[in-house]
């Protein structure tokens, strides 16, 4: 009787660096992503394992590390030996821990497959976020247990070079101590910083004397900085003094859309927050778009215009209905009323004839659009598929050109369910710092569904139609881009924070107390 081997699993200890879920390390990712169970560190930030959730496989296991080195090490080896892909996740790196050397050590003495992915190191990778250099000779260390350090060390660490400390907020006061008592001069130069890497860093700067106090309020693990590095932030801190650091930047768009414009925001350093304010539903009768649809395969249309990524998207799930593609669009021409409804286009294998190459809306692609001419273009006919709210003024303007237009709804828009109360009470508040309208019904729609926003949020628009439909609303337009897309709207508020910054910076002291500029810009100043 042949007897069947029972699978075995492998056992990682995998490094999570110092927060930011983008140091993660590929084959960090990759061990996660083929990970069934998961064992994680109370020190691996909540905004890590959120992210690190979403790419793993839907029934992974997530349980927080209990208990000594012993205890993980069993449920590691106990997972592996039932056939699971387990992991051990901690911050910064695996051997920065003794802790999760000791575990190694007893997986080791097993026959467990194992293998250990470095991470960057969380003293050292914050230092680098806070714009701390490191020059000469130094010493970086994620600390577990102040009493085990070496303080004459350090100090003469510090006295050739810099030092970089991950320990506990509650350990600073030994910290200071152990330094002085080393010998190392009290004016040295000191920064603490807070939430590494995160949303929210924030570094301190001061001396040894001084920096417990300093530091007063922060919690967790933090990161201090010792020597003549500190002295340099002035000029190479960057994670902090990106243009929108720490702004709650307010998002009313489509669950499907916000992504491209948050990941831009939080590039800068914003911190958004996506509230639907529309929701894109099917028409209520699909008789007008199966006709357009056989019209196209038939060679009805010579141009079909798209003024969306909605619009995209409901055309091509109406020929996947009937199982057509790309190929039959062939001989009809694309226009798109701009450069992020052109992309969806492309996605699908098929580049756009026409997109405006100055304003983006539907009075720039028709100062393009050539008249219809009998003789160049036999087939006089225009698609134009869009929702059911829109304007006249292209299905107008092209009619004037000569065109015959099936003007059809390919989609409704219908106002997204109110956000939570605490949502609603932040917009009415003052308690977001900008919002970013993309088009008129998300203006309509945001003040229906949870008010107006409060005077001093900064209001950004993509262009003039939704910057008329703020003001009539009541709204103070502060931001609208040169060209109407998302990315030259986020530039355009980055932009807008940088000239804040640098009026609030001129002012007196006097002047930035009484100043009604709002915002983390402002209250940075104060």
């Amino acid at each position: 009787m042949t007897r069947t081997r029972k699978p075995v699993g492998r056992i990682a200890f995998v490094g999570a660096g110092p927060g930011d879920p983008g140091l993660l390390t590929r084959r960090a990712l990759d061990a996660l992503v083929e990970a069934d169970h998961v064992v994680y560190d109370r020190g691996v930030p909540e905004s890590l394992l959120t992210h690190v959730r979403a790419q793993a496989r839907s029934d992974a296991e997530f349980s927080p590390a209990e208990g000594v080195p012993g205890d993980v090490a069993k449920v590691l080896i106990s997972a592996a030996r039932s056939g699971q892909n387990a992991v051990h996740l901690v911050a910064g790196d695996p051997f920065g821990h003794d802790s999760v050397v000791k575990e190694v050590q007893a997986v080791a003495r097993t026959a467990a497959h194992f293998e250990v992915v470095p991470g960057v190191g969380q003293a050292e990778g914050v230092a680098t976020y806070a714009g701390v250099p490191l020059p000469g000779v130094r010493t970086a260390a994620d600390v577990e247990d102040v009493t085990t350090l070496d303080f004459d060390a350090l100090a003469a660490a510090v006295g050739r070079g810099s030092l970089a400390l991950a320990v506990d907020a509650g350990d600073l006061a030994a910290v200071r101590d152990g330094l002085l008592a080393a010998g190392i001069d009290g004016t040295t130069p000191v920064g603490v910083t807070g939430d590494g890497t995160g949303e929210t860093q924030y570094t301190t700067t001061s001396t040894v004397d001084s920096f417990v106090a300093a530091a007063l309020g922060f919690t967790g693990r933090v990161v201090l900085t010792v020597g003549a590095g500190v002295t340099d932030r002035d000029k190479l801190s960057w994670w902090e003094n990106r243009p929108l650091y720490g702004w709650k930047v307010l998002v009313p768009r489509t669950k499907e859309q916000a992504g491209a414009m948050s990941a831009r925001l939080r590039a800068y350093g914003a911190i958004p927050c996506e509230v639907p304010t529309i929701a894109v539903e099917p028409p209520r009768t699909p008789a007008q778009m199966e006709r357009a649809v056989k019209g196209l395969v038939d060679g009805r249309y010579a141009w079909v215009i798209f003024t969306s990524v909605n619009a995209v998207r409901a055309v091509w799930e109406k020929f996947a209905e009937h199982g057509l593609d790309a190929r039959h669009f062939g001989g009809v021409k694309i226009a798109c009323i701009g450069e992020a409804t052109a992309d969806a286009v492309r996605a699908f294998g098929i580049q756009p004839e026409l997109v405006p190459a100055g304003e983006q809306s539907s009075e720039g692609l028709l100062a393009e659009f050539s008249p219809h001419d009998e003789i160049l273009d036999p087939v006089g006919r225009v698609l134009l598929p869009r929702a059911d709210i829109a304007t006249e003024t292209l299905a107008a303007g092209l009619t004037e050109r000569g065109w015959e237009v099936d003007d059809v709804t390919a989609y409704r828009t219908v106002r997204a369910a109110p956000p939570p109360a605490e949502i609603r009470d932040a917009i009415k508040s003052g308690g977001f710092d900008a919002v970013l309208f993309t088009s008129s019904s998300t203006v309509r729609n945001l003040v229906g569904i949870a008010g107006k926003p409060h005077a001093r949020t900064v209001v950004a628009v993509i262009g003039p139609k939704t910057a008329e439909t703020a003001t009539e609303f009541g709204l103070r337009v502060d931001v609208q881009p040169p060209h109407a897309s998302v990315p030259d709207l986020v530039e355009a508020l980055a932009a807008y924070a940088v000239e804040l910054r640098e009026k609030l910076a001129a002012m007196p002291a006097k002047q930035r107390r009484g100043s009604k500029v709002q915002g983390p810009t402002a209250l940075r100043f104060r």
